[in-house]
């Protein structure tokens, strides 16, 4: 295995601003931003206005906050950002969403309060791995990364949180845990394995060399795919409902 391949399918060369371009994880902040669209689509209105403050919220408190706190915890996309900028860039952003989000439970719904509370706990919990690892799970990443930003876009719009929501979340969740099972593994072979050796042998006497390549091609042409189905989704959604 090449051992200086890239930490991810979407990290640019170490350096200058394109580290910041991969502290964003395009593909992943786009996937979960799309999350957001499609639970304020499924509101009965869909109010603009409190969609792109939505929209806000989570790109500050996910593709920068966490993001920057995953970074933090050891470096794993291998960026040349200062310890401090990191620190600056989780507080500044998390603190900004969560400023949102309190306004937005004064000019929306006061049920939006706990949600913020949660929200700005669980994204500081899960990326630091807080609490011995207990909310770095499958479990966790699903509620916080999927079915969270879901049902508070929705709750953002209805003011409610209704039957409907709640299924939409759960739609959320489980695509989540299918987007952390295979992204688990390609961050493996990507970042820990050293070495892959091997062959698999096809019953017609045909032998194929097992690589890098071959442990992460498949999950990541899925993650790639799955990503553009679910922004698609909510573009959709949205030309539906604003049309």
């Amino acid at each position: 295995m090449n051992t200086e391949s890239r930490p991810a399918f979407y990290a640019l060369a170490p350096g200058g601003w394109r580290d910041y371009v991969t502290l964003l994880h395009p593909p992943y902040t786009l996937w979960h931003l799309s999350y957001v669209a499609i639970g304020a689509a499924l509101a009965p209105h869909v109010d603009v206005e409190r969609l792109l403050v939505a929209l806000a919220a989570f790109f500050l408190a996910v593709g920068i906050g966490a993001h920057a706190l995953d970074e933090l915890n050891g470096s794993p996309l291998g960026t040349r950002i200062s310890r401090g900028v990191l620190i600056g860039l989780a507080a500044g952003s998390i603190g900004a969403a969560v400023a949102i989000g309190v306004y937005a439970s004064i000019a929306y719904t006061f049920w939006l309060g706990p949600l913020v509370a949660a929200g700005a706990f669980i994204v500081c919990a899960y990326n630091l791995e807080l609490f011995a690892g207990t909310f770095h799970s499958d479990v966790w990443f699903a509620l916080a990364w999927g079915s969270f930003p879901l049902l508070a876009a929705y709750l953002a719009q209805a003011e409610r949180i209704t039957v409907e929501s709640l299924i939409a979340a759960a739609f959320a969740g489980f695509l989540s845990i299918a987007q952390r099972r295979l992204s688990t593994q390609v961050r493996t072979v990507r970042r820990r394995v050293a070495t892959v050796s091997g062959a698999i042998g096809f019953r017609d006497g045909e032998q194929e060399a097992v690589t890098a390549s071959t442990l992460t091609a498949a999950p990541e042409g899925a993650l790639r795919a799955l990503t553009l189905a679910v922004a698609t989704l909510a573009a959709a959604l949205l030309v539906l409902r604003l049309k």
